[in-house]
C-alpha cells in the first residue's frame, strides 16, 4: 500500500566525516548555476550538496534536469568524455534523480530514474537505469541477518537435495568445497553451528548498508538494481533485475551481465559472464562461468569454470569444469563432483522413490550422462563413468571407474556395465582430459588447487575398491561352476586368493559376471571382467611409479634408493581420500579440520581456505606416500623384498600402458580422418584436411609422443637402485 509522508529535514542529517574530506559547499554562482539549468533540491539552500575542492575540480554547467535529495557529494565533474567500446557520453549527471549518493570522479550519470543510497568509484558510467537503490539492511547476497531481523529473512541455498536438508549460507568468499562440506556433514550439530558463526565473523550488523560501485563499472540500459555490491570493471547492459547480490569482479578478471538477465540473492563469481534471459535464484557462481541463453540456475553452487546454458539446474552442488549447454537437459538435486558433462535430453532428477522429493544423484568427477538420460534417485557414480543412452527405472549405484553403464542386452532388466572402459575404447578422451581442462582454466587467482589428472589418489582408491569387488564377484562365479580353483577352499581368504589366482592366469578367459548391487531389484552384468582387472592393475602400477619417478625428478635423482624408500616411509600415510571442491585431500585431513573449527582453532572462512592451501602444498608428499603403499598392496609385500623379476614386471607393465596410451589415444584421433563414415562428407582427403586439421599438427599427440618416449626411458631406472 502507498503511504503518504511529509518531506524529510535534511538540515539535521548527519554525513559521515570521512566522506567529507576534499569537499566544500557550494558557491552561490554554482547553485545559480544549477537553477538556470533546471536542477531542483529537496534542500532549497543546496547544504547538502558537496562538490570537489580542487581548483576547476566542479564544473556546474555539466549538471542539468536532475533532482537532488539527502546528502550528495561528488567528485570532479570537468569537460571530459568517459568511452567503452562504442558508447561515448560526457562526464555530468543529466536527467536524473539522486538520494543519498557518493561519486568519485569523473562519472556519468544520465537518465537515472531512481538512484538512493549508493557509493560510487570513479569512471563510472550509470545510463538509463529506471531503478538503482539500496535498503539500509540489504545484504549482497550474503547469508547474514541484520539487528533486529528474525531467523527466516536469512537467505539459505538448498544445495543436493529438494527438501532443503543439505542447505548453505552463502557468503562472498564461497566456494563449492566450502559448500560441500557444510552440506554433506550433516550429523554433527556442533560443526554446523559453528559453520554458521564462520559466516557471520567480521560482519556489520548494522542498519546502515549502502549500495557499493566500485571503479570503471558501466551500467546501462538496465531496470532495476537494488542491494547490489559491484566490483570494479564490471560491465551490465540489458539486465531485468539485480537484487541482493554480489557482482565480484576486477581489472584482470572482469565480469559481465547481459540482456534481459535476473539475478535474485546470490553471488557472482570473478570473470563470470550470464547474458541472453538467463535466470539465477539463490546462487554462488564461481570464476570463470557463464550463464547464458535462458539457462536456469536455482539454490545451486556452482563450480569454477562451468558453462550453464539452455538448461534447468536447480538445488546442485556442482564442482568446477562442468559443461551443461543443451536446451532439453536439466539437473535436480545432485552434487556433480566436476570435469562432468550433461548431454542434450538428459532429465537428471526427474523421478524420485519415496513420498517426498528428497532423493539425490551423487556423481564424482567426470560424470557423462548420455543423450535422454533419466535416472531414479537416490544413485551413486563412480569417477568418470559414461552413461549410455537409456531410461534407467531403478536406483544404481555404479562403483566402477573408468566404466560404461548401458541398458540391459535383448531387453534383459539387467544393467550391462564393462569396467575400464575408457581405457579399452576410448584412452584419446581420456588422456587429453588434464590438459584440456588446465587449458580452460582462465581463473588469473587460483583459490584452489583443483585436479584435473584422472589418474589421481581418488580414482586410485576407486579402483582398488572395484579390483577387490572384481575378485569377489569372480570367487562367487567359480564356485557356481564347480571350478578347480575353488577345489579345499572353505575359509573366505582362500576362495578370494583362488580367484585372484584365476584372474591373473586366465587373461584370455570369456565369462560376464552379476553384481546385484549396481542396480536395485535386478542388479547388473558385468562385461570383460578379466580384461577390466588386468588394465585396472596396470594403471595403478602406472600411477604408483609415475608418482614415484616424479618424487625422484624433484630431488634431481634418477632412481629410488633404499635411502629414499626411508624417507617415504616416514611420510604420512592416508589411504582414504575425498574430492572436496574439486582438490583431493586425505579424510582424515578432514576430520582435523572439523576439529580445529569446533574448538575455535579455525575461526573464519579465510582459515578454511588456508587450509586447503597448506593441503595443496603437502599433496605431492601424501601422493608419494599413498604411491608407494599401491605398489606394495598389490604385491602383498614391502617393495624392499621385490625381486628382479618382479621390478621388470612392473617396469613392462608401465612402458606398455605408456605406449598403449600415446597409441590407442592416436588410433581413437586416427578413426576421425580414416573411418569412412567420418570422411564420405568430404570431397578429398585435402578438404578434410582443411576443414579439421591434419592429424600429424595435432599438438596433443605431438606432445604426447614426445612425453611417452622420454617417460620410458626414464622408467627402465627408476628400481635399479633398489636391485645393487
Amino acid at each position: 500500500m502507498v503511504k503518504i509522508e511529509s518531506p524529510v529535514d535534511y538540515s539535521s542529517q548527519k554525513i559521515p566525516e570521512e566522506l567529507l574530506k576534499g569537499k566544500r559547499h557550494l558557491t552561490s554562482a554554482e547553485i545559480e548555476v544549477l537553477v538556470k539549468n533546471l536542477n531542483h533540491n529537496e534542500d532549497p539552500s543546496w547544504n547538502n550538496f558537496f562538490v570537489d575542492d580542487s581548483e576547476g575540480g566542479f564544473d556546474p554547467s555539466l549538471i542539468h534536469l536532475s533532482f537532488f535529495s539527502g546528502y550528495i557529494i561528488l567528485g570532479k565533474i570537468q569537460h571530459v568524455v568517459l568511452k567503452y567500446n562504442d558508447l561515448r557520453l560526457g562526464c555530468g549527471i543529466r536527467r536524473s534523480k539522486l538520494s543519498n549518493v557518493v561519486a568519485g570522479d569523473f562519472c556519468v550519470i544520465r537518465n537515472v530514474f531512481y538512484l538512493d543510497n549508493y557509493r560510487i568509484g570513479n569512471r563510472v558510467i550509470l545510463f538509463n537505469i529506471n531503478e538503482m537503490s539500496c535498503t539500509c539492511h540489504a545484504k549482497f547476497g550474503n547469508g547474514i541477518l541484520k539487528n533486529g531481523e528474525p531467523e527466516e529473512h536469512r537467505v539459505w541455498i538448498g544445495v543436493a537435495n529438494e527438501n532443503e536438508g543439505r542447505k548453505v549460507l552463502p557468503f562472498e568468499s564461497m566456494i563449492p568445497a566450502d559448500a560441500y562440506l557444510w552440506s554433506h556433514y550433516r550429523d554433527d550439530p556442533e560443526l554446523l553451528r559453528r559453520f554458521v558463526e564462520l559466516t557471520e565473523v567480521g560482519v556489520s550488523h548494522e542498519l546502515n548498508t549502502f549500495g557499493l560501485v566500485e571503479d570503471d563499472v558501466v551500467i546501462k540500459n538496465v531496470s532495476i538494481v537494488k542491494d547490489a555490491k559491484i566490483c570494479s570493471a564490471a560491465y551490465i547492459k540489458g539486465a531485468f533485475k539485480l537484487k541482493n547480490i554480489t557482482i565480484l569482479s576486477s581489472e584482470e578478471e572482469p565480469s559481465q551481465i547481459g540482456e534481459g538477465v535476473e539475478m535474485v540473492n546470490g553471488i557472482l563469481g570473478y570473470g563470470s559472464k550470464v547474458f541472453y534471459q538467463a535466470i539465477a535464484v539463490r546462487f554462488v557462481i564461481g570464476r570463470n562461468c557463464q550463464v547464458k541463453y535462458g539457462a536456469r540456475l536455482l539454490n545451486s553452487v556452482l563450480g569454477d569454470n562451468s558453462t550453464i546454458s539452455c538448461c534447468e539446474v536447480l538445488n546442485n552442488l556442482i564442482y568446477p569444469f562442468h559443461e551443461q549447454h543443451h536446451n532439453s537437459s536439466f539437473l535436480i538435486a545432485a552434487t556433480v563432483m566436476g570435469q562432468s558433462n550433461i548431454a542434450a535430453g538428459a532429465t537428471i532428477g526427474s523421478n524420485h522413490n519415496s513420498r517426498s522429493p528428497d532423493g539425490e544423484i551423487y556423481a564424482k568427477r567426470g560424470f557423462w550422462p548420455g543423450l535422454c538420460s533419466d535416472f531414479k534417485h537416490n544413485s551413486r557414480f563412480a569417477s568418470f563413468v559414461l552413461v549410455s543412452k537409456g531410461s534407467y527405472q531403478y536406483e544404481l549405484d555404479i562403483q566402477y571407474p573408468f566404466a560404461l553403464v548401458a541398458p540391459g542386452k535383448d531387453g534383459s532388466s539387467k544393467i550391462s556395465i564393462i569396467p575400464a572402459w575408457w581405457f579399452m575404447y576410448d584412452m584419446f578422451a581420456i588422456t587429453r582430459n588434464k590438459n584440456k581442462f588446465l587449458k580452460r582454466d582462465k581463473r588469473v587467482k587460483k583459490i584452489q588447487y583443483i585436479e584435473t589428472d584422472p589418474l589421481a589418489p581418488d580414482t586410485m582408491q576407486e579402483i582398488m575398491i572395484a579390483l577387490d569387488r572384481l575378485i569377489g564377484l569372480t570367487a562367487g562365479y567359480l564356485k557356481s561352476i564347480d571350478s578347480e580353483y575353488m577345489e579345499n577352499k572353505t575359509t573366505h581368504e582362500e576362495q578370494y586368493q583362488a580367484a585372484k589366482d584365476f584372474l591373473h592366469q586366465n587373461s584370455e578367459a570369456e565369462f560376464t559376471l552379476e553384481d546385484p548391487i549396481c542396480q536395485k531389484k535386478f542388479g547388473a552384468v558385468i562385461y570383460k571382467p578379466v580384461q577390466a582387472y588386468k588394465i585396472y592393475r596396470k594403471i595403478v602400477k602406472y600411477f604408483a611409479t609415475r608418482t614415484l619417478m616424479d618424487f625422484c625428478q624433484s630431488l634431481n635423482q634418477e632412481m629410488l634408493t633404499l635411502d629414499l624408500v626411508e624417507r617415504i616411509r616416514k611420510l604420512p600415510l592416508y589411504t582414504e581420500w575425498e574430492n572436496v571442491g574439486g582438490q583431493i585431500i586425505p579424510s582424515e585431513k578432514i576430520k582435523e579440520l572439523f576439529e580445529a573449527i569446533k574448538n575455535g582453532t579455525v575461526n573464519n572462512w579465510e582459515s578454511v581456505h588456508q587450509f586447503y592451501k597448506f593441503c595443496e602444498c603437502a599433496y605431492e608428499q601424501y601422493k608419494v606416500r599413498y604411491a608407494l603403499y599401491l605398489l606394495e598392496q598389490l604385491y602383498s609385500r614391502p617393495i624392499e623384498e621385490f625381486s628382479v623379476d618382479l621390478y621388470r614386471n612392473i617396469t613392462d607393465d608401465v612402458s606398455i600402458v605408456a605406449y598403449d596410451i600415446f597409441n590407442a589415444s592416436l588410433k581413437s584421433r586416427e578413426k576421425d580422418y580414416k573411418d569412412y563414415y567420418r570422411s564420405m562428407v568430404y570431397h578429398s582427403e585435402n578438404e578434410l584436411n582443411a576443414v579439421i586439421g591434419p592429424l600429424e599438427d595435432n599438438s596433443f599427440l605431438r606432445q604426447l609422443r614426445s612425453d611417452t618416449e622420454e617417460f620410458t626411458k626414464k622408467i627402465r631406472e627408476i628400481f635399479v637402485g633398489l636391485t645393487k
